[in-house]
Formats: structure tokens, C-alpha cells, sequence
């Protein structure tokens, strides 16, 4: 049996390559996931995916599913849990972004309607398929992740810099990078 192409960075390791293959450019459609895709993608701001993806049922325990109405109602004491659990990333910073961050999320809700709806609108309802052919062609934030970045920080959220609003897309399948030759891309709507 010939082994799958994969992008390169996923490397040999049992989860990343579970994340790769099941998750990573999948096109999202759940709020809860939204929010948890929000919270890990600015969670992992100068860590590798890796250290993130290892924390993340962690994470799921201590954050209530990702439930942004639970999380915005988060006070000192429950911040103070947080930022002396070691199975998440004790960053004061981010913990903080990750409540904020659930507060902007539910006046998004109100706004559009759901968040799906206000992500996806800034594709038109339809997922960008690139076409690169090896992981040094993928760039780190484009136009769009600018767009994206500049509306949520409008809108009160943060660590969501363009780099990571790019991730973000990628990883909820808002943006289909997977190179060409991986098993994914054609799956995910390439051609």
C-alpha cells in the first residue's frame, strides 16, 4: 500500500497527522468551533501548533467546551484557575484575549446572526483553493487575513494579527492550503 502525501508539516507525529489529515482545512460551520479555533489560533502566538494541539482537550475542560457565552462570563477567580492550570498555556495575556475575545464573539452572533455567517462573508460563501506546490510558497498572511484581522480588532478583539487570522482561516477551511500534491487538497475542493 502506498503511503499518503501529506504537507510536510505534519510530520510523524500520531496527533498532528490525525489533525492533518481529519481537521486542517476542513470548512467550519459551527460557532463552538469557531470560537475554539479563535482561542487556540491566538493561544499558539509564538508556540508551535504542536504544544497547542497537546493542550487542547486541556483547554476544551477548563474553557466550557468552548462555549463563548460561558467563557465571556469568566471573572478574576476562574482567570486566576486558569493562569495556574499547567495543561494550558499560562499566559495572562492570552487568557485575558480568550474572555474578550468571547465577549466581541457574541455581539458578532447578534450582529450577523452566527459567526459562520460573518466569517464567511468575507469569501462569499466559498472557500479559497490555492495552488502551491510546497510549503515554502504559502505565505504567512495575505489581503484577505489583513481584512479579517483589521475587522475583528474593529469589532473588539485581539490577538488576531493577520498572521494568525491567516492560520485561522487555514485551519477552519475558509482557505484551502494544503499543496497540491497532498491526499487533502483534492478532497477539500481542489483541482
Amino acid at each position: 500500500m502506498a503511503k499518503k502525501r501529506r504537507c510536510e508539516w505534519a510530520g510523524d507525529d500520531p496527533l498532528m497527522v490525525a489533525y492533518h489529515d481529519e481537521e486542517w482545512g476542513v470548512p467550519v460551520h459551527d460557532d463552538r468551533e469557531w470560537f475554539e479555533f479563535l482561542v487556540l489560533e491566538g493561544a499558539q502566538a509564538g508556540l508551535s501548533w504542536s504544544t497547542v494541539l497537546n493542550k487542547r482537550a486541556r483547554y476544551r475542560e477548563v474553557f466550557s467546551d468552548f462555549q463563548p457565552a460561558k467563557v465571556a462570563r469568566f471573572d478574576n477567580r476562574k482567570k486566576a484557575r486558569l493562569l495556574s492550570d499547567p495543561g494550558i498555556i499560562r499566559n495572562r495575556l492570552k487568557v485575558d484575549s480568550a474572555i474578550r475575545n468571547a465577549r466581541a464573539f457574541l455581539k458578532v452572533q447578534k450582529e450577523h446572526g452566527s459567526f459562520d455567517a460573518y466569517v464567511w462573508s468575507f469569501v462569499k460563501g466559498r472557500p479559497v483553493v490555492n495552488r502551491w506546490k510546497s510549503l515554502a510558497e504559502i505565505p504567512a498572511k495575505t489581503e484577505l487575513s489583513d481584512r479579517l484581522s483589521k475587522d475583528l480588532k474593529k469589532k473588539g478583539f485581539n490577538f488576531v494579527g493577520s498572521t494568525i487570522c491567516y492560520a485561522f482561516l487555514q485551519a477552519t477551511g475558509v482557505i484551502n492550503d494544503h499543496i497540491t500534491t497532498c491526499f487533502r487538497y483534492k478532497t477539500l475542493g481542489g483541482k
